[in-house]
């Protein structure tokens, strides 16, 4: 009952009945993996030298991610050429654990999957996420063989990433007065990133910052309005849907902003990848901006949209003379003008749109709305919470996705350059989505669905087949924590924060 489904496995009678105490070893570089196996059958099991063997090795010869695993009644075998491999075993392990902790059963599962980056986007800057759900979060991503998690850091409606250089980006930019009169507001600290950070790389997650640029910066301009088209306007952090008309300028201090700011983050994610936005941009403030129409005809351009592309194409070289990628959402590629061809494509518009870029040369991470967004509501019930007002996104929907519909090529951005599909990614947008429950019944059971298309690709069983399998596994997730608590706990004035206690702040204590 293995979500996702893997490629291969071999019934046989039999289980491995595990002791109270681990015979567990571990070849050269395989002793990471061992560890982490140790840690979720149970810090109190003793690692001893007698009785039934666990062993991990790594064995040259497969895909990066692929492994091997077999279970006898008295050795269980997991293999594996890389790390990423044999923690995925572990993933696999963990679910075909007895519910009762016992035994496995004995099986042989010959594994591997389709494409190299497979993700979540959390967007943490409508509500911030507390730190402990994160890290819950990057547990349940690892079950399920997701190897990224994008966190949405920067928008309108807030900033939540600390820049030691810009405080004001905190300070103020981290809060916002809803329409009843309320406050709120917070942000992560570098020591708490760097945590979650640490405790990913540890279960094989790559954390993705995401500042978003030249659009999407309202909360930044209410810290520093000079970076702006209008510097003499006064504005608020954003407090209600939509898109704020307010982006940043392309003069030379809004340029040198987006540099500091991503320098910054670099320092703080090790990740290879930094997502720059570059999605909703309305460009009325430049056409109304002598400024950018002196820009734009100082670069030869002749129509302002064109600064666009120009402005990301500045951040995607910072990005590359850091040793980074730019990634931005597809809309930056089909507007007036083109990025850079190291740029990376987050198709969220419609696969179409991905399927186009690819043919232009592209490495895509296929994204498309109406497949992958678990902001959307799940059914058309009366008790269905909050949530999109128009979209509908079923559990079948999401199975249904296919990544690599039409003969796409997957492509590893790690080994090569070649136009393809490098990754699927879900997003969970959070307009709508204040608690943690709320958070956690968007998520469930859709996001096993998309696992297993983002694993398997067009080679998973069929929805009943999915089905059959998710009982099962809801079952491990509700004795994990990670499902939605009883009852419609998201809504109304008993609505539990997602913003933690410790984390809400005043005004007067937010120099932390």
């Amino acid at each position: 009952m293995i979500i996702p489904h893997p490629q291969s496995l071999e019934r046989r009678p039999g289980r491995f009945r595990l002791p109270a105490e681990l015979h567990l070893t571990a070849g050269p570089g395989a002793e990471t993996a061992a560890d982490l196996l140790a840690h979720h059958l149970g810090a109190d099991r003793p690692r001893t030298g007698n009785g039934p063997w666990i062993h991990l090795d790594l064995v040259p010869g497969g895909a990066p991610e692929s492994y091997r695993l077999h279970i006898e009644p008295t050795q269980v075998t997991l293999t594996a050429p890389r790390p990423a491999g044999l923690r995925h075993g572990v993933q696999t392990l963990r679910q075909l654990l007895a519910p009762d902790g016992t035994s496995w059963p004995c099986v042989t599962v010959v594994d591997a999957p389709a494409l190299p980056r497979r993700g979540l986007m959390l967007d943490v800057a409508r509500h911030l996420a507390p730190l402990s759900f994160l890290h819950a979060l990057v547990d349940e991503l690892a079950l399920h063989k997701l190897n990224v998690l994008q966190l949405h850091l920067t928008d309108d409606q807030g900033w939540r990433v600390e820049i030691p250089s810009r405080p004001r980006l905190t300070e103020i930019g981290g809060w916002r007065t809803r329409p009843d009169g309320s406050r709120y507001g917070g942000w992560y600290s570098r020591q708490d990133l760097a945590a979650l950070v640490r405790h990913a790389e540890q279960r094989g997650v790559e954390i993705v910052p995401e500042i978003e640029m030249p659009g999407h910066v309202r909360a930044a301009l209410a810290a520093y309005p000079e970076l702006g088209n209008e510097p003499e306007r006064r504005l608020s952090v954003w407090n209600r849907r939509g898109i704020s008309p307010d982006i940043l300028g392309v003069h030379d201090a809004a340029l040198d902003f987006g540099r500091e700011v991503l320098s910054s983050v670099a320092e703080l994610f090790p990740s290879r990848y930094v997502h720059i936005g570059g999605d909703e941009c309305p460009t009325l403030r430049w056409e109304r901006s002598p400024r950018a129409r002196e820009r734009a005809a100082r670069l030869g351009l002749d129509d302002v949209r064109l600064l666009h592309a120009w402005f990301l194409g500045r951040m995607h070289d910072h990005l590359a003379s850091l040793g980074r990628r730019a990634v931005a959402w597809d809309e930056s590629e089909r507007l007036p003008g083109r990025l850079p061809p190291g740029t990376v494509v987050a198709a969220w518009l419609d696969a179409s749109h991905g399927t186009r870029a690819v043919a232009r040369g592209r490495q895509v991470v296929m994204a498309p709305h109406r497949a992958t967004y678990l902001d959307y509501r799940q059914t058309t019930g009366p008790d269905e919470p909050s949530g999109h007002p128009e979209e509908l996104l079923t559990l079948a929907d999401v199975h249904a996705f296919d990544p690599l519909a039409g003969g796409l090529p997957a492509v590893d951005p790690a080994l090569s350059r070649a136009a393809g599909v490098v990754g699927a990614q879900a997003q969970l947008w959070t307009e709508d989505t204040p608690t943690v429950d709320h958070l956690r019944y968007q998520l469930y059971p859709r996001l096993c669905a998309f696992a297993e298309s983002a694993w398997s690709g067009s080679g998973r069983p069929g929805f009943a087949d999915f089905r059959e399998r998710l009982d099962s596994h809801l079952g491990l997730l509700a004795r994990l924590g990670a499902l939605a608590g009883p009852g419609p706990r998201w809504t109304g004035p008993d609505a539990v924060p997602v913003l933690e206690p410790e984390q809400q702040l005043s005004p007067e204590t937010m120099g932390r």
